[in-house]
């Protein structure tokens, strides 16, 4: 089946109250989604969470004249066309642009077979995977970590298993906070903390060794995303597993932190790192170093059920916690549209089960979005 248009919706909101980390406080979130739509009416959606309205204009420009008319099977071939087109762009907006239509091309092709992408892509390996609730979230004021306590009881009592708060604000309340929160869990609950690349390299070594009492599974991404010399020093220096990668893009850059022995963790974003196709030969990169590859997810539904289709796939491997890697995150802030077709829910263990539809197992009429929809546009025919 052959592309007729491609559409893009911009939808976005204010979360009340700004979300805080190590580096910002978050307080408009806009994404961009993309619908591809073939000849016989079969779409397929995808989603650009960090760069939205350049990616938006990449694909108006250069990508869309690439797209339409071609077969939606051809995922592959179009993968590789939509990378001759990037430039000196390969870690930008460019490659995010081309992330969000492979994801849409493997959805609607497979929704051709009326099959999953997990089962077109080779099959399943598991049919749930362990959620960790991706929050809480640095409040502003005199008590950034304050409401830790009270926000992770409604985690628990939500049913996750696997907590990961934002920490990054000194190295010595990060201690005392990971410390108070192990003692709040208990053992049998996985704690990892995110700094946001908000720390230099003796700050970040700091605030691990005044973790390490917490037990955590890991510390992701304590430093600035291209420095690989901090990186390396970092993880030489402390015990606790280094964790990162949502903001890699190309195939070289997570060759070189993976050769410098960085991540213990590898965690790329298939809205960044070129979408099923990307993610696939980044995690079959992963495989030569022996590393746990787990999808990075913080955006709307699309990307959450485009996740847990490649968490499916993905070997499992120990790391600790309440179950084998690969965990799935799960945006635990309020998020309308990760929610807009409903909460996703947690069974008893704490995990999520992979949809059963087709595609990526997502059935969302556009007008679901007019809530939050910003801007909307169609190329090639309505």
């Amino acid at each position: 089946m052959k592309i007729a248009s491609i559409q893009g919706f911009h939808a976005g909101f204010s979360p009340t109250p700004a979300l805080g980390n190590a580096s910002t406080f978050i307080r408009r979130r806009d994404f961009l989604l993309v619908r591809v739509v073939t000849e016989s009416g079969v779409v397929g959606w995808g989603e650009v969470f960090a760069s939205p309205f350049a990616a938006a204009a990449l694909i108006k420009t250069k990508l869309a004249p690439l797209l339409l008319g071609q077969p939606v099977r051809d995922y592959g071939r179009l993968y590789h066309a939509m990378l001759g087109t990037l430039g000196y762009d390969r870690r930008g907006p460019a490659m995010m642009a081309a992330s969000a239509i492979d994801m849409a091309l493997h959805d609607a092709a497979a929704r051709c077979q009326g099959i999953s992408v997990a089962a077109m892509l080779g099959g399943a390996l598991r049919d749930r995977a362990l959620a960790y609730a991706s929050g809480p979230f640095i409040a502003e004021g005199g008590s950034p970590y304050g409401a830790y306590p009270e926000q992770v009881d409604a985690l628990l009592r939500r049913g996750f298993r696997a907590i990961k708060p934002r920490a990054g604000f000194d190295p010595r309340a990060d201690g005392v906070m990971t410390k108070a929160l192990r003692r709040q869990v208990g053992e049998d609950v996985a704690l990892m903390v995110d700094i946001n690349q908000g720390y230099g390299v003796g700050s970040a070594i700091e605030s691990a060794r005044r973790m390490e009492e917490a037990g955590l599974l890991w510390i992701e991404e304590p430093l600035q995303p291209e420095d690989i010399p901090g990186y390396q020093t970092v993880a030489r220096s402390v015990p606790c597993a280094i964790a990162g990668g949502e903001a890699l893009a190309s195939l070289a850059a997570f060759r070189d932190f993976l050769a410098a022995r960085t991540f213990s963790v590898l965690q790329p974003d298939l809205t960044v790192c070129g979408g099923f196709t990307g993610f696939r030969r980044v995690a079959a990169l992963a495989d030569a170093y022996d590393l746990p590859v787990m999808p990075h997810v913080f955006g709307t539904l699309v990307n959450f059920h485009a996740a847990l289709q490649m968490a499916a796939l993905l070997p499992a491997r120990r790391g600790g916690g309440p179950a084998p890697y690969p965990f799935i995150e799960y945006d635990a802030t309020p998020n309308p549209l990760l929610t807009v077709l409903g909460t996703p829910e947690l069974d008893s263990a704490g995990m999520v089960a992979l949809p059963e539809g087709p595609g990526i197992g997502l059935e969302l009429d556009p007008e679901r979005l007019a809530p939050w929809l910003t801007e909307s546009w169609t190329l090639g025919r309505e």
